[in-house]
């Protein structure tokens, strides 16, 4: 059975991903496609209801993007919202003219308690929305009425209920909006007709039938990471096709400390081949006397697909590579339906000696919050489904200079003080990634009325939504004093700790 579809038209809005998750916050499967697919190709998905996003243009401009006016006319419910409100009033007759006082951020409106976008009982007649516009429709198109305002925008919202087109000024998509996840519900549920069939638990069902159709007799491997995408990906797979499913994990040494046994244990019993190739003294080997952080990067990037390699060369034949690709990564890689790799195709490094028949991706329509909803309806323990995001080279970024074990060692018992006491303080779901960084300096300290000269340990805590901009998260000192606290006694060679304090930009999250 296939999930009702709602589509999210992207106009180049910074929040079309955002829009697509809060439709699916309200149980709708939703997919982003871009404003220039034809018509009809939107029809044929059979959608229950269509969403403009924002935009960055005029609508007024020459080489604004417009829409296929037929669009209107199709009978499917349509939501537009910023750029796709003032596209549907001036696509249908509507005036929308430069405002006298633009609108940003937190705006107060009033809004018309008898249409059904506001008729929820915790929607009250007045409240904050988030604006963020220089144009304003001056005339809605015939057969519409203003069902919102403020005191600078006359049109803060428009409808025509008769052929189920709503638009809305503001951004009920962000968290600024107060009760903007009520309106897209209202809009989902009583104008759509929407039934909220998409859970996890009906996901988890899905994929399963569909991968074991696909796999048939075959066999199917998997680079494990560790990481939550890679481990849902797996846990799938054993859940769909057992033991013809094999998963590789390279543990090159540089995981957070008990991490790779962690890894290891959660998938011991499972119905799944599982290969742990331990191979820390390769990569230290590798590594020896490397300083320089991208040289770090390359380094481990390579030997990481020697092993995978090696151990995969054992395997004979392998029908099937399975990779957890995520949803946001579709979506920035601009493409449609998933490409079939043929045999032979190099898949990221890969080597060639691996007969593929195709690709699976049974994460691939999935947002990193779904994937750890997944995650644990397929029974994953929490600290692998709430794991921090974490670098592809592990702590080996996060020692600054050469690593050496001991360094590795310092820096997995201080990163581990920090997490535990995160946990305890009950943050560690509120920040959105913090770690420990070894730094290369030295200081003079005092410990027992002696001189020492030993590491400055750095801890790390970012606030951010989409990791392209960060603040630094605002632990609260007692917190912090505990983990200083604990550092400079537990662990060996370390006598000072630092917060660092700098957002991104100018600094990014990762210190190499």
């Amino acid at each position: 059975m296939e999930n009702q579809l709602v589509l999210v038209l992207d106009f180049g809005g910074q929040y079309n991903q955002l829009i697509t998750r809060r439709v699916r916050e309200c149980g709708v499967y939703c997919e982003i496609v871009r404003y220039t697919t034809p018509l009809t190709e939107i029809l044929k998905k059979k959608p229950v209801g269509i969403i403009f996003t924002g935009g960055p243009n005029s609508v007024t401009d020459e080489n604004a993007p417009h829409i296929d006016p037929g669009i209107f006319s199709c009978g499917v419910p349509i939501l537009g919202i910023c750029y796709g409100c003032q596209l549907m009033a001036y696509t249908l007759g509507g005036s929308v003219v430069p405002c006298e006082t633009s609108e940003y951020g937190k705006t107060q409106t009033i809004y018309d308690k008898s249409n059904v976008l506001f008729q929820a009982e915790e929607l009250p007649e007045t409240a904050i929305s988030w604006m963020s516009h220089t144009d304003y429709i001056s005339e809605v198109p015939e057969g519409f009425s203003i069902i919102a305002h403020t005191e600078d925008c006359p049109t803060a919202a428009m409808a025509c209920p008769e052929r189920k087109l709503y638009a809305v000024q503001f951004h009920p998509e962000v968290n600024h909006t107060e009760h903007g996840l009520t309106i897209l519900n209202q809009f989902l549920k009583e104008v759509c007709g929407c039934v909220g069939d998409w859970t996890m638990e009906n996901y988890a069902k899905l994929a399963i039938q569909q991968i074991r159709e696909k796999v048939g007799d075959g066999r199917v491997l998997l680079a494990l990471s560790g990481g939550v995408d890679s481990s849902v990906c797996a846990a799938l797979l054993s859940k769909a096709v057992g033991k013809k499913h094999t998963c590789i994990f390279v543990d090159h040494g540089f995981l957070r400390k008990n991490e790779g046994d962690e890894v290891e244990a959660a998938f011991h019993g499972q119905d799944i081949q599982f290969i742990r190739v331990n191979a820390k003294a390769v990569f230290m080997e590798k590594l020896n006397g490397i300083s320089d952080p991208e040289t770090k990067r390359k380094v481990i990037g390579e030997e990481f697909i020697r092993a995978f390699e090696r151990e995969s060369k054992k395997l004979g034949t392998v029908d099937f590579l399975a990779q957890g690709t995520i949803y946001p990564d579709v979506i920035e890689s601009g493409s449609g339906d998933a490409a079939v790799i043929k045999s032979h195709h190099n898949v990221g490094g890969l080597p060639d000696y691996v007969d593929f028949q195709e690709i699976i991706e049974p994460l691939r329509l999935l947002f990193k919050d779904e994937v750890r909803q997944l995650g644990i309806e397929l029974g994953l323990p929490g600290h692998l489904v709430w794991r921090q995001p974490f670098p592809g080279p592990g702590l080996a970024i996060r020692i600054i200079g050469e690593i050496t074990d001991e360094k590795l060692q310092i820096l997995q018992d201080a990163d581990w003080i920090f997490r535990e006491e995160i946990s305890k303080a009950g943050l560690d779901r509120e920040i959105h990634q913090y770690f420990a960084v070894l730094t290369n300096m030295r200081s003079v300290g005092v410990m027992g009325d002696g001189r020492t000269y030993d590491y400055t340990v750095a801890l790390r805590g970012v606030m951010t939504t989409d990791f392209m901009t960060a603040d630094f998260a605002k632990i609260p000192y007692e917190v912090l004093e505990i983990v200083s606290a604990r550092i400079v006694n537990e662990v060996k060679n370390v006598n000072r700790v630092v917060y660092d304090i700098t957002t991104k930009p100018p600094a990014t999250i990762e210190w190499e």
